[in-house]
């Protein structure tokens, strides 16, 4: 990780200590799934970039498309009485976890 993306990220925790966000209880759902959703992504474009496969295109399309998609999914399982969000929450999961096992053996390769 370059210098840049600490102190953004520092930057980034920062701005979210200092600013608390509150979520209604009703859209609790919502944000956790689209968050796991993100940190896919983020962990995904941290693996391509120690792979150096890293496209921003892909990154930030993938990065949006995935927290909407989950949160339609979320959606429609509130709507049809279903709870979806556990597919969500399984997929996601288990492609961080995937993902991260993946940055933890390039690291261990150096």
């Amino acid at each position: 990780m370059s210098v840049n993306g600490i102190a953004f990220a520092a930057l980034g925790l920062g701005i979210g200590m200092a600013f608390p966000i509150t979520v209604p209880v009703q859209y609790a759902k919502f944000m956790s799934i689209a968050l796991l959703a993100s940190l896919d992504s983020v962990f995904g474009g941290l693996r391509a970039v120690l792979s150096s496969h890293f496209d921003n295109v892909v990154f930030s399309t993938g990065f949006f498309t995935n927290a909407l998609m989950a949160a339609v999914l979320v959606y429609i399982g509130e709507r049809i009485g279903i709870d979806l969000y556990y597919v969500a929450l399984l997929a996601f999961g288990l492609r961080i976890f995937q993902n991260l096992a993946i940055i933890r053996r390039h690291m261990l390769k150096r």
